[in-house]
């Protein structure tokens, strides 16, 4: 069971950046292909960009060209790096491994974009 650990939120005016971190125990977390969610109030959780082991990524039609998502296998380590954001992009953003099958999350990090 992989456990996670979201940090890096915060408030941040519209066109501002962010960069979020997920903390990932395991020693097979490379074997994973890792996400990052989201949770808009009222709304489903959606999946916004996932890497796999090897690097290759994947973005919502919505974040694409703004936000990049990275990894660092040696330290178990998923980034988000979110720029030019919209209000839109307010949320609790989760990382999660990809497909979603099941396992615990963690507590998520607040994204709010006000101005």
């Amino acid at each position: 069971q992989v456990q996670l650990v979201e940090s890096g939120g915060g408030l941040v005016q519209p066109g501002g950046s962010l960069r979020l971190s997920c903390a990932a125990s395991g020693s097979i977390f490379r074997l994973f292909t890792m996400g990052w969610y989201r949770q808009a109030p009222g709304k489903e959780r959606e999946l916004v960009a996932r890497i796999t082991g090897g690097g290759s990524t994947n973005y919502l039609d919505s974040v694409k060209g703004r936000f990049t998502i990275s990894r660092d296998n040696a330290k178990n380590t998923v980034y988000l790096q979110m720029n030019s954001l919209n209000p839109q992009d307010t949320a609790v953003y989760y990382c999660n491994v990809v497909p979603y099958a099941g396992s615990t999350w963690g507590q998520g990090t607040q994204v709010t974009v006000s101005s």
